[in-house]
């Protein structure tokens, strides 16, 4: 493959900067795309150039393959990097970028269809000889079906949709009537979230921790950076994350970890990638849940941890490069925090909340990391997501990082939009917290009881 000289950069906000930023590191003309409502955001501002798509909603720009292929010809782009979200996991606009002549910066789009589909993702699991959650044997087509799987797996069931992600698609079912009210609606929110009603069941986990595995492949081998607890999650988002997983044993984590490299190496994954695994504390079992194939917005605390670009890294494997790494090379050290800053309203059920910032400081010093499209005077747009940008700390254990991150939020000012910067201020008060001593439904409890 020939080597990456001008990257189109096909997403927005925080993540666009990001690749900005590491492109032009590596001397790759970095081009942004904007809409109607993001001519004056910082990626543009960043990028070497930067080329208008369309209307501000994201049908009309981010997501219209069209235009961004047009923008890629216009430009003269030879590379194209999704960032997440958006069209960063659709196979069919993949394998058109690689059709007009141009380098996908991510798996091939074979890959990206095998992996997103969660049903299949799993088949491709338990075939590479990764633990998964006990459930149905692919989709389940009819409630008579659904039936027999619980009857065979037991209750409490979990209905998820085999395609999409951000929590919708899915209900918890503790009997045979919940199943079959469940069953329906779920079918039906994701026929109309993701044009597939497919779904499955799994066994339901009450205290699970989410665990996902960073992974690197380029096309023949594979590597792992170690591990994340995604557990604080607030309506199945997730909106607090750690590395490493403090909550994992040295067998456990080194386990995990092989059968994330060994699912990667089985599909010849290339590029950066994040398998998902529940975990369950009592009994330290862990099961594949789904795999992501594209970088996490959580990416930054693995490369606080182990000192990686992992956007250049994919960069350098897109162009054919094989990995600079073996896994041997590949170290950890200390524990990072990250929390997403929203511009929404936590005391009004986290309405959003877009608007001018006007008077922004964030935090500095030692082990603070800020990754954020915002700056003072700039106009958070209502079309999009809310995420404002991320606070990432470091330090050499856990206790010092949630330390850092105190000392952080307590310098952070942000004028204008609601935030959710308060929340986390909060969230740092519980013991459960402090203690490591959550679970995936934890926040929802919480927030249910009515937190001090």
């Amino acid at each position: 493959m020939p080597a990456v000289k001008r990257l189109l950069v096909i997403n927005r906000g925080e993540i666009a900067v990001r690749v900005i930023r590491a492109a032009k590191e590596m001397g790759i003309t970095a081009i942004a795309v904007y809409s109607d409502a993001d001519e004056s955001s910082l990626a543009v501002r960043l990028a070497d150039e930067s080329v208008h798509i369309g209307g501000a909603h994201a049908r009309k720009s981010y997501l219209n393959a069209d235009a961004l292929l047009a923008a890629a010809q216009q430009t003269g782009a030879d590379a194209v990097h999704p960032g997440y979200g958006f069209l960063s996991e659709n196979a069919d606009f993949a394998r058109a970028v690689v059709e007009a002549g141009l380098t996908w910066v991510g798996p091939d789009a074979d890959t990206i269809a095998r992996m997103g589909h969660k049903a299949q993702a799993i088949a491709t699991a338990k075939a590479a000889g990764v633990p998964v959650v006990p459930g149905s044997d692919g989709l389940v087509a009819t409630t008579d079906d659904a039936l027999a799987a619980a009857a065979r797996i037991g209750y409490p069931m979990l209905i998820k949709a085999a395609a999409g992600g951000g929590g919708r698609g899915i209900r918890i079912a503790g009997d045979d009537a919940e199943l079959v009210a469940g069953i329906t609606a779920a079918q039906q929110e994701a026929q109309a979230a993701f044009g597939d009603g497919g779904v499955y069941l799994e066994r339901f986990i009450p205290r699970a921790r989410h665990i996902e595995v960073q992974v690197v492949g380029d096309g023949t081998d594979a590597v792992h950076f170690f591990e994340r607890d995604c557990s604080l999650q607030r309506r199945r988002q997730k909106i607090w994350e750690e590395a490493p997983a403090a909550i994992l044993d040295e067998p456990t984590r080194d386990h995990l970890c092989a059968s994330a490299v060994e699912l990667a190496r089985s599909v010849g994954y290339r590029g950066a990638g994040t398998i998902e695994f529940l975990y369950d504390p009592a009994t330290r079992e862990y099961f594949f849940i789904e795999m992501n194939t594209r970088i996490q917005v959580e990416h930054p605390i693995t490369e606080e941890i182990c000192g990686v670009d992992l956007i250049q890294l994919m960069l350098s494997v897109a162009q054919g490069d094989p990995l600079p790494v073996r896994q041997s090379d590949i170290t950890r050290r200390g524990h990072a925090i990250e929390v997403r800053i929203n511009a929404e309203d936590p005391a009004r059920k986290f309405l959003p909340s877009p608007g001018t910032i006007d008077g922004l400081r964030w935090p500095a010093g030692p082990g603070v990391r800020i990754d954020t499209m915002a700056y003072d005077g700039y106009t958070i747009p209502p079309y999009y997501d809310s995420m404002i940008g991320k606070l990432i700390v470091w330090a050499p254990d856990r206790p010092a990082a949630l330390a850092r991150l105190r000392r952080a939020l307590g310098e952070t000012e942000l004028g204008g939009p609601k935030t959710t910067l308060p929340f986390f201020a909060t969230l740092l008060d519980q013991e459960a917290v402090v203690n490591n001593d959550f679970h995936t439904t934890w926040v929802e409890n919480w927030l249910a009881a009515g937190p001090a």
